[in-house]
């Protein structure tokens, strides 16, 4: 069994899970934030839609600059409803597997590097972008979302057996 083939089963479960929470988020409560210091549910959702699309560029390319020097630094995605979410999301999700399922073993292991301006700020194998900037950090950010969601009284759905909220 490949690499890929290993970790398919989780991004298809962790993808799966995220998606029932992403559908759950009103459309009224984009701007809504716990704190002015941290990221409104519209920022929350609209990364979780866009953080499938790193597979193919972590795949793709041997690294990827935030700011690179002379050129354009990257924007966040800003979509205002949560169809807009989900329908990026699920075209990100589709792609991002795509791309998993044809890497091979020799390219999952070969070294990948983000940048700042020209400046590493972490180099490891494409598989580790793949646990630790891809999965992990989806994994991260639902969380957040479930939280904020709930402290808005928002049922929750299950993911690895009943919510809370379905008990």
């Amino acid at each position: 069994m490949s690499l890929a083939e290993m970790i398919l089963p989780e991004y298809d479960e962790e993808y799966s899970n995220t998606r029932k929470v992403l559908q759950v988020v009103p459309d009224g409560l984009m701007e809504w934030r716990a704190n002015p210091k941290l990221n409104t549910i519209g920022w929350v959702a609209n990364h979780l839609a866009e953080i499938p699309s790193w597979l193919s560029g972590t795949i793709g390319s041997d690294s990827m600059d935030m700011s690179p020097p002379g050129g354009p630094a990257y924007e966040p995605l800003a979509f205002g409803s949560v169809r807009e979410i989900l329908e990026c999301f699920d075209r990100n999700v589709a792609e991002g597997r795509a791309a998993l399922a044809g890497a091979s073993d020799k390219a999952l292991m070969e070294p990948w590097t983000l940048l700042m301006s020209g400046q590493p700020i972490f180099t490891m194998p494409r598989l580790g972008v793949v646990r630790t900037w891809v999965l992990n950090h989806m994994i991260h950010h639902r969380a957040h979302l479930c939280v904020y969601l709930r402290l808005n009284d928002v049922k929750v759905p299950g993911m690895y057996g009943p919510s809370g909220d379905e008990a």
